[in-house]
């Protein structure tokens, strides 16, 4: 996968879903790739990612935008 960085570091440039509400629940951050996207769980950040394509992407979020996800 290919990360898009800001600043040319090459690291991913992570951000917190709007559906957080920063009480430290149920959060992931995701980061937008050039192939699609990483996610990682915002409490364990230094534990593995998951890498979704594009497709898989899109298809998510599209789904989660509908309310068709459970949360």
């Amino acid at each position: 996968m290919t990360i898009e960085a800001s600043g040319g570091s090459g690291r991913p440039v992570w951000f917190t879903s709007s559906y957080s509400n920063g009480a430290g629940g149920e959060c992931v951050e995701c980061a937008l790739t050039g192939d699609g996207a990483l996610v990682r769980d915002s409490k364990i950040p230094e534990a593995r990612l998951i890498a979704v394509g594009n497709d898989a992407w899109r298809s998510f979020v599209q789904t989660v935008k509908r309310g068709g996800a459970a949360r």
